[in-house]
């Protein structure tokens, strides 16, 4: 395998550290500005808006452009954000700095898997994409619990000075290493077309809501860890590995099964993600239990991360790459929707731990949007995958039962 991919991996290490790590020094951040958790919630929903506004946004504005330009242009914004992240003097300017970061999130990752493909040898570029997003699952397993532990030791404006500094090792090697691509692409008007097709539609409406429920959590998770469990401070990095471990594990198992069935996948994820939500606010107050649901809610989360992006695929046709970018998008809607509920349900009072229900609610309402919108692909009105659209509707389940609906 080219050892281009390495760069790409690398930016993907840093994207994915920054991401999660400002969950873990939530706390501290807020107590900087002197505002409450809750309100610092506004820097995880900022830094996802960036995401929804700039995946799309750039993605089409950079259609054209060299991919070796493009990847470089990305990082060097991913680096200014988090310069201004490290130096923000106000809570005001930390939100916009966190907006910045975010904004070529979605991009990155498009270009790279382009480039990936065009790089990797013939019959390896499955696992050519695989290398480049093991940077953002070993970002949780190393990145975040280690960004956490500066940050909570020597101040979280380091943590994010740091990572702004994978960015430029990033840019680096992507200039020395990275080889300069074709860039030939469908008209962008071709690709917006994929938004015409219903199922399009469906699968980012059930990434939005159905996937909401993990951030809901995740974004409070210090503060869950520390007054509700009963950790202490120094202990949440450490339990933040548990997040790492379980998101790489439902990482792999995911793409296995996202190749079997993925809305049986899907729909087992929900059900899970309902029971191991429901039974983290019933006993968060335990700490064994509510580091187990830590490591159980990142697992069942990420299993079900490669069968909502195949469904996305297969819903959009040709105009996939687009399409990624929206579902990059609306993951970090859920996101941001996330945090946001998470916080309500925080300042009307009702601790802690009762982000856990609101996302046992989220999940039910993800589980539900799924059900309908596969019962109106089954009904033949808005087909999913164009080999069950030429297929007459009497043998269209034993045609998707092939393609792995």
């Amino acid at each position: 395998m080219p050892l281009a991919i390495l760069a790409l991996a690398i930016g993907a290490f840093g994207i994915g550290t920054t991401e999660f790590v400002a969950m873990g020094l939530l706390p501290q951040m807020a107590a900087t500005f002197d505002v409450s958790i809750a309100s610092a919630g506004w820097l995880i929903s900022a830094y996802a808006l960036g995401v929804v506004v700039g995946a799309p946004t750039l993605t089409a504005l950079t259609h054209a452009w060299p991919r070796k330009k493009v990847l470089t242009g990305l990082m060097a914004l991913f680096v200014l954000g988090h310069a201004a992240t490290a130096l923000a003097p106000g809570f005001e300017a930390l939100v916009g700095a966190r907006f910045l970061s975010g904004l070529g999130h979605g991009a990155f990752f498009g270009a790279s898997a382009v480039v990936a493909r065009k790089i990797a040898p013939p019959g390896k570029q499955g696992q050519a994409l695989a290398l480049v997003f093991t940077g953002l699952t070993v970002a949780n397993v190393v990145g975040v619990p280690a960004g956490t532990y500066v940050g909570q030791q020597l101040g979280w404006r380091l943590t994010f000075a740091l990572v702004g500094l994978i960015g430029l090792v990033t840019i680096a090697a992507i200039l020395a290493i990275v080889p300069e691509v074709e860039t030939r692409t469908g008209s962008l008007r071709s690709e917006f077309a994929a938004f015409r097709r219903h199922q399009v539609w469906w699968t980012l409406l059930i990434t939005t809501v159905g996937f909401a429920s993990m951030f809901t959590v995740l974004s409070y998770v210090a503060p869950l860890l520390t007054d509700v469990a009963g950790f202490s401070e120094g202990s949440v990095s450490w339990v933040l590995v548990l997040f790492g471990l379980g998101a790489t594990l439902g990482n792999l198992v995911g793409g296995r099964l996202a190749d079997w069935r993925p809305y049986r996948t899907l729909a087992a994820g929900f059900v899970g993600q309902v029971v191991v939500f429901g039974l983290l606010f019933l006993f968060a107050g335990n700490r064994v239990a509510a580091a187990a649901g830590v490591f159980l809610f990142a697992f069942v989360g990420f299993v079900m991360s490669a069968p909502i992006q195949t469904r996305g695929i297969l819903a959009a046709g040709g105009g996939a790459s687009m399409a990624s970018a929206a579902m990059q998008a609306a993951f970090n809607i859920g996101n941001a929707m996330g945090a946001f509920l998470g916080g309500l349900a925080i300042d009307a009072g009702y601790g802690y731990a009762s982000p856990a229900l609101v996302a046992l609610v989220l999940a039910l309402l993800g589980l539900l949007i799924l059900v309908e919108a596969t019962r109106v692909d089954k009904n033949g009105r808005a087909p999913i995958d164009p080999a069950v659209a030429a297929v007459p509707p009497q043998r269209r389940r034993r045609v998707r039962d092939t393609v792995g609906g």
